[in-house]
């Protein structure tokens, strides 16, 4: 069966050079502007200051200095941000995943009342721009309503306000809606309360949509920097990312050991990204289970 395209078939192989051309063109372009900035970051870091500061720049350093990632380890004491920004970056994924798959469960096979406006609700918090939400957020979380807890400069900051991620909500339901009422039906006529079914049944047959949900959590808390700069006042509990700008604004650092600290920075996303990125594709276009 031929799949529908924005070009026919019979123009495709009346022109395959021009096709080709097209293609591979666009490619290349797509290519060189995502992975010239990591290009300037990385090369950016074993240029001297003053080449930095030429008002030519140059694409290729005019000399190699690679001990600038070492000093910029060491003076920025990048190692201890990253323990902060990994510690934080896993409690929010256990936070959103359990907070998250039990909404989702809740509205695809509980279907509570009103359940559908809940859903929509969730839905319409999209709508809203990140930047409405902060001083509200702030509020609450300087001030937790009834408790009077003030969650500033600690991990719960961080955690509580994104445990619910409508966009994850929503990629779960979607996919739960597609496991068979019939298998929860099995489990309930063989004793299964609606946890142990949540648990043994639908949770093992949804690792794809829990594979890119998990992806998208660890990296949106890792590359998070606007709210972290709020909650985090404290240098000693900051992220990476809030430490290398706070190091910036002060002029502590040089501007090729700001790129190499950047760098680093940047690598254990890229890596996550390079190893599960058939994980995330398949996971979001996964609408059927293989029998």
């Amino acid at each position: 069966m031929s799949q529908r395209s924005l070009i026919s078939d019979s123009e495709l192989q009346r022109r395959p050079v021009l096709y080709r051309v097209v293609l591979w063109s666009l490619a290349l372009l797509f290519v060189a502007l995502f992975v010239f900035p990591l290009y300037w970051m990385v090369t950016g870091a074993v240029k001297t200051p003053l080449e930095l500061a030429q008002p030519v720049p140059t694409l290729v350093p005019h000399s190699w200095h690679p001990e600038t990632y070492a000093d910029a380890w060491r003076k920025l004491e990048i190692g201890r941000y990253l323990f902060n920004t990994t510690f934080y970056a896993i409690g929010g994924w256990l936070f959103q995943l359990t907070v998250d798959v039990a909404a989702a469960y809740a509205l695809s096979k509980l279907r509570p009342r009103f359940g559908n406006l809940v859903l929509g609700g969730m839905l319409a918090s999209l709508m809203l721009p990140a930047a409405a939400l902060l001083v509200p957020s702030y509020l609450t979380v300087a001030d937790v309503p009834l408790l009077h807890l003030n969650l500033l400069n600690t991990p719960w900051a961080l955690w509580l306000p994104g445990a619910a991620n409508a966009f994850n909500i929503y990629v779960l339901k979607r996919f739960f809606d597609q496991i068979p009422d019939e298998l929860l039906d099995s489990a309930g006529i063989d004793g299964a309360g609606r946890l142990r079914m949540l648990w043994h049944v639908v949770l093992p047959l949804s690792r794809p949509v829990l594979a890119v949900v998990s992806i998208f959590a660890i990296i949106g808390a890792w590359k998070d920097f606007l709210w972290p700069l709020l909650v985090l006042q404290d240098p000693s509990t900051q992220t990476v990312s809030v430490a290398l700008s706070r190091l910036a604004f002060n002029g502590y650092v040089t501007p090729n050991e700001m790129f190499a600290g950047l760098a680093i920075a940047s690598i254990p996303m890229v890596v996550v990204f390079a190893v599960f990125q058939r994980s995330i594709l398949s996971g979001l276009s996964a609408g059927a289970l293989k029998g």
